[in-house]
């Protein structure tokens, strides 16, 4: 990294001790659902004190148009479809240049105006690179130094290429712009975000992208009902400003410019505040928790197996749960192929008339006798019909999901269902309300087929090609090639929709398992509380009472 971070001192001892308190107590109660937020505090303790600016918001929200914007500078791709398939992460350096670094680890420069190939869904469609990040140094952002301007995927769909990509930098984030396009201002998605933001960051504001679609009465209008919704959902305000990259750009520039010089020029005082409010919400959390167990220790043995028959309902029996599961996810499965073979069957006949098409153009150049002109036939079709399949796939792929995206949706539905029946129960029992991140699901794309040609035909007259008279049968044998091409077509169009059904089968299988997984933590963790809490009042009394002690410490 080319910061030059100067003047870093240490992060206050305090919040150190309360990060190690928090482990111990996930340690302790077995409180797994914690630990991405563990995880991202103690990379910030590892970390250079860089704050991460994260542009978040859903598809085609303006995002890399206003980084581009800001910057003074077309560095990251824009388009009318959805382009950002990769995180990237624009900084200070005195040299301009960019760093692409995959999964498996390797590292290669780049040319900054080759960055396209990497971050563009055009070119990398699916992150098929396997492109972890990307980082570009530029010598513009100068302005900047300390800060580390991170453009993401847009949210709002499943896959983990660019929804999960997104989510999983939330924790990392130390001040966040959120993206909200004038076209459609403020949706649930939004909302949930910044509710899960704010747990990970005190820094965040609202940019009203595209604002030259508006007049200036529907300008107002728009940030009116974004305040009301914000009051309405959240209980709180936060700053909105509108942005065009068409009208009066650089006027309105000026307040986003000025946050970002405020955190660079107070870069180790915004971090500390970043860190303390992240382990704040982290310890508020696990005082939940624990006071959760608190509650049940003070119980008598068959008390406590009331309040777990009365806190696990039925409605919350894991093998309820796992049955329900199991039959939205096959349901959904067995309506895949036909989601798939109807898109591929409304392409079939323009795909088969490009095939004929070119065929009938190049084949009048082919020479030889028979056996010559069949091979060259058999070289044609896997040539072409590779190259036409993988374009078929790449180009329509993103339609073969509706199985996938109804099976996310309702698995994720009734998991949140599970979430808030388990809440208001133990609410409703014991009067606590506990504090627990939101769910989200990794849900990695379905990799690509193999679409390569399989040989479906062969020719036994060929082997007698020195008796056929070429000059007279050509004919015959080039009607014969061309009325071949709709069933083999047909077939590989098939064999296409068939390898696309396996793989996202597969992948709606891993949104049921994980799903499962994190139903059965969670009961687990409640089930512990509730049973093994007996005679540990005293220390669990006591570390609630060292959290707060931290807690008085680090916000004071």
């Amino acid at each position: 990294m080319e910061q030059q971070l100067t003047g870093s001192r240490p992060v206050r001892s305090t919040a150190h001790l309360l990060l190690d308190l928090a482990r111990d107590v996930l340690r302790r109660f077995n409180i797994v659902s914690l630990k991405p937020q563990i995880e991202a505090c103690e990379n910030l303790f590892g970390q250079d004190r860089i704050i991460d600016v994260a542009i978040l918001g859903q598809f085609k929200a303006g995002k890399s148009s206003f980084i581009n914007s800001l910057i003074g500078q077309d560095v990251l791709p824009v388009g009318v479809i959805p382009v950002t398939t990769v995180i990237t992460r624009l900084y200070y350096g005195k040299e301009r240049r960019a760093v692409v670094t995959h999964f498996d680890g390797s590292i290669v420069q780049v040319p900054v105006n080759e960055v396209e190939q990497y971050i563009s869904e055009e070119k990398n469609p699916a992150n098929e690179k396997n492109v972890e990040v990307v980082d570009i140094a530029l010598p513009a952002l100068g302005r900047y130094q300390g800060l580390r301007l991170v453009d993401t995927p847009g949210l709002g769909s499943v896959f983990k290429y660019n929804t999960e990509t997104s989510q999983r930098w939330l924790p990392e984030v130390g001040a966040a712009v959120v993206a909200v396009s004038a076209e459609r201002p403020l949706s649930e998605n939004d909302i949930n975000l910044i509710r899960e933001l704010a747990r990970h960051t005190p820094n965040i504001m609202l940019l009203l992208t595209k604002t030259d679609l508006l007049s200036h009465e529907q300008q107002r209008d728009v940030i009116g009902f974004l305040k009301k919704t914000l009051r309405r959902e959240m209980g709180r305000e936060l700053p909105i400003h509108p942005y065009s990259i068409l009208l009066r750009t650089d006027f309105l520039k000026t307040h986003i410019d000025n946050l970002l010089l405020s955190l660079s020029k107070n870069r180790d005082t915004e971090f500390e505040n970043i860190i303390r409010h992240k382990i704040v919400s982290l310890t508020k959390a696990c005082r939940g928790y624990l006071e959760f167990a608190l509650k049940t220790s003070l119980k008598a043995d068959d008390e406590r197996e009331a309040l777990k028959k009365l806190i696990l309902t039925e409605r919350l029996n894991y093998h309820l749960i796992r049955s329900e599961l199991f039959t939205i996810t096959r349901n959904d499965a067995l309506q895949t192929r036909t989601v798939i073979a109807t898109r591929l069957e409304a392409k079939k006949a323009e795909f088969t008339r490009r095939l004929i098409a070119r065929l009938r153009e190049e084949m009048v150049t082919w020479k030889g006798g028979l056996w010559r002109l069949t091979r060259r036939y058999e070289e044609w079709l896997e040539e072409n019909l590779t190259r036409e399949l993988a374009d078929l796939s790449r180009k329509e792929h993103p339609h073969f999901f509706g199985t996938l995206n109804r099976a996310y949706m309702s698995t994720h539905r009734s998991v949140d269902l599970f979430r808030n029946l388990l809440d208001r129960n133990i609410e409703t029992v014991l009067g606590v309300k506990l504090s627990v991140p939101q769910w989200e699901m990794a849900v990695p794309e379905p990799s690509h087929p193999d679409v390569a040609f399989a040989r479906v035909f062969d020719f036994h007259l060929d082997a007698l090609w020195f008796l056929i008279p070429m000059c007279i049968l050509r004919g015959v044998f080039e009607k014969h090639f061309l009325k071949k091409v709709p069933g083999i077509a047909a077939m590989h169009m098939s064999r296409l929709a068939y390898q696309w059904e396996v793989r996202i089968n597969r992948t709606i299988e891993e949104i049921r398992d994980q799903a499962l997984e994190y139903v059965q933590d969670e009961l687990s963790t409640i089930d512990i509380l509730l049973s093994q809490s007996a005679g540990r009042s005293e220390e669990i009394r006591n570390t609630i009472g060292e959290l707060q002690d931290y807690l008085a410490k680090l916000e004071t």
